[in-house]
Parts: structure tokens; C-alpha cells; sequence
């Protein structure tokens, strides 16, 4: 299990006995797709793994989230915008801009709203959560367009099932939303779970993993696992504290199979064989944990 850690300082590479440093940081996000990785490094610049180079810059705004989009990245930013980087240059996504639902989106605390986690599902449609602004979906990476998700909701991060088409989750201030038509309709769970605040969702075979607490200071904050068929969520337990620190942020759960990771904004990481049954401190000490992913 090879696994990536991105913390406020740096990007690292663990393969359970030696730690690398591959870029300095802070990283707040890194995406995986066949065995390659994107990341996103010092929140602008767009970095890949069979690049000597960049692949390129995010002028005037903060780089928060990404996906593989062919020879390139698509970049959730600050302000709520998408922006395509490939061979050394960006450029806006215009649609995006036009959402007619723009003017709806907003923060509690008044600034503007950001593109926080992107997501594609295996028929290859592509789903961006705006915080505070919903879920939109696009079937080319050009049109967006909003699905059903209540901007109120507050979603913290979205998840398209890997393997099945139109199946897509979200971690939200209300529980788990989940929708089986690509975002068309939504329905909401939080059986099982002690708070229905949650920041990070992720796939792990059979199983679904997401973190709660009882509110954005991360009060309890804990991780959870259910069966990706239905069912109570149940507390992960073996082998983690008792309560984490602080929340278990959006990027901050990773999972492929059965294998997953979690890291953490005290700097540690655990990883799971077992889908979350039961989990190993695999490092410690690092600066506070802003995205993991498993290779």
C-alpha cells in the first residue's frame, strides 16, 4: 500500500517504511486515477506525476480541489470558479460562471463561496460541490448545469461511486446525501451516527466511510462505516482515538477496495486493510493532514 499525504507543508510519499518528500506544500488536495496522481501544491500550482514540469498555474485565486481531465486537471478554486490548467496554462470554464443558480450561493460568515471537491463517475459525467452553493453536474466538462441538492444542505464534499454510473454521495451539515440518478433526486441518512455534521465521504469496496461531528469546530468529531447497500452507520473504533481532534476534513478520507486511509489536522495518518473495520497509525508527528490518497 503505497499512500500520499498532503499537510500544510509538503507532499509525501509513504510506502509503509520510507517517507519521501515530493513537493513542497501546503497540499490541500490529490487525485489518483490508474496509477498516476495529480495534487495540487502552495494552492496554485497543478503538479503530476509523469510531469517534470507543472501542469500549470492558477492565477489570482486558490486552487481547492481536481480531477484528471485528459492531458490536463479541472481545478475547483476560491470564489466558486472551475478552471482548466493543461501544458503550462489555465483557463477559466465560462459556463461555470453562468450556473443560474449563482447568485444563491453564499457563506455563513458572508465571504465568497468556493469550489470545494470535484468528482466523476464512471459513465464520465462530473459533479462540483460549491460551498456554500449545492452540487452541479456537467456530462462534458463544459456545460454545467445544478442538480437537486438544496444549497442549504451545506456539502462538504461530493463522491461518485467508482464503478456504477449515477450513483453519487455527499458528506453535508445534515447527514449523508445520497442519489442514484446522477443528482436528479437526493435522499438524506444519518441512522446510527452520534451528529449528522460531516465533512468527508469515501468508497471502499462494499463499504462507505464518512466522518461526523457535531459541528464545524469539529466538537466529537469521529468516522463511520456502513454498507454501501443500506444500513446503520457504525462507529470506527479499532484502532482510532476515541474522538479526533478536530474534523476529518474534505480530502482528508481516501479508500480503493478495501484499503483506506485517513489523515488527520494533528498530523496523523491511519490506513485500514480491512474497509474500516479496524486501522493502524501508520504516521505521526506531520504537520496537520489537508489530503491523503492511496496509490
Amino acid at each position: 500500500m503505497r499512500l500520499l499525504v498532503g499537510t500544510e507543508g509538503e507532499l509525501l510519499s509513504f510506502d509503509g517504511t520510507t517517507r519521501e518528500v515530493l513537493a513542497e506544500g501546503p497540499v490541500p488536495c490529490i487525485a489518483v486515477e490508474d496509477g498516476s496522481w495529480l495534487a495540487i501544491a502552495e494552492d496554485h500550482i497543478v503538479l503530476r506525476s509523469n510531469d517534470a514540469g507543472d501542469v500549470g498555474r492558477i492565477r489570482g485565486l486558490t486552487a481547492n480541489c481536481l480531477i484528471a481531465d485528459g492531458d490536463g486537471a479541472l481545478v475547483g478554486t476560491s470564489e466558486a470558479h472551475l478552471v482548466r490548467a493543461a501544458g503550462g496554462s489555465s483557463q477559466r470554464v465560462q459556463s461555470f460562471d453562468r450556473v443560474p443558480t449563482r447568485d444563491t450561493w453564499y457563506t455563513p460568515w458572508g465571504g465568497p463561496p468556493d469550489t470545494r471537491s470535484l468528482t466523476r463517475d464512471a459513465g464520465g459525467a462530473m459533479f462540483a460541490n460549491v460551498h456554500v452553493g449545492g452540487i452541479l453536474r456537467s456530462d462534458d466538462g463544459r456545460a454545467w448545469r445544478p442538480t437537486a441538492m438544496d444549497v442549504d444542505a451545506d456539502v462538504h464534499q461530493v463522491l461518485a461511486h467508482p464503478n456504477e454510473s449515477g450513483l453519487v454521495y455527499a458528506a453535508t451539515a445534515i447527514g449523508l446525501a445520497s442519489s442514484t440518478d446522477a443528482g436528479d433526486t437526493w435522499g438524506f441518512e444519518d441512522d446510527g451516527l452520534h451528529a449528522a455534521y460531516c465533512r468527508a465521504v469515501a468508497v471502499a469496496g462494499d463499504t462507505l466511510l464518512l466522518s461526523a461531528s457535531r459541528s464545524h469546530t469539529g466538537r466529537q468529531a469521529a468516522l463511520y462505516r456502513r454498507a454501501i447497500a443500506g444500513g446503520v452507520f457504525e462507529r470506527c473504533t479499532r484502532g482510532l482515538p476515541e474522538w479526533f481532534a478536530d474534523n476529518v476534513d474534505t480530502h482528508c478520507v481516501h479508500a480503493r477496495d478495501s484499503d483506506a486511509v485517513v489523515g488527520t489536522s494533528d498530523g496523523s495518518v491511519y490506513v485500514s486493510a480491512d474497509a474500516g473495520a479496524s486501522w493502524e497509525r501508520v504516521l505521526d508527528g506531520e504537520r496537520p493532514v489537508r489530503s491523503v490518497a492511496l496509490l
